[in-house]
């Protein structure tokens, strides 16, 4: 994934004290995915995949990549929008 064809499309941040900090949406190409999370974990920042509840009540990710390459372009490409 080339990482100028990703970009975030709208960041909303959160003031709430929580460890939710943000949502975010982001086009690959000529597709945007919506529900990108940016929590705090122990070790910092991470983005969190969108997810849906499934029938058994267990949320599972609606999104993946096909390769690490393409998955951490896409984090580093929200997490530096939101640390903007």
């Amino acid at each position: 994934m080339e990482k100028e064809s990703v970009k975030v499309v709208r960041l909303h941040r959160l003031e709430n004290g929580s460890k939710l900090k943000a949502f975010a949406d982001v086009a690959i190409g000529d597709f945007i995915i919506k529900g990108f999370k940016v929590m705090e974990g122990k070790n910092g920042l991470f983005l969190g995949m969108p997810q849906e509840k499934a029938k058994d009540g267990k949320w599972y990710s609606s999104f993946s990549s096909t390769s690490k390459e393409a998955q951490q372009d896409l984090i580093n490409t929200v997490l530096e929008a939101y640390e903007e």
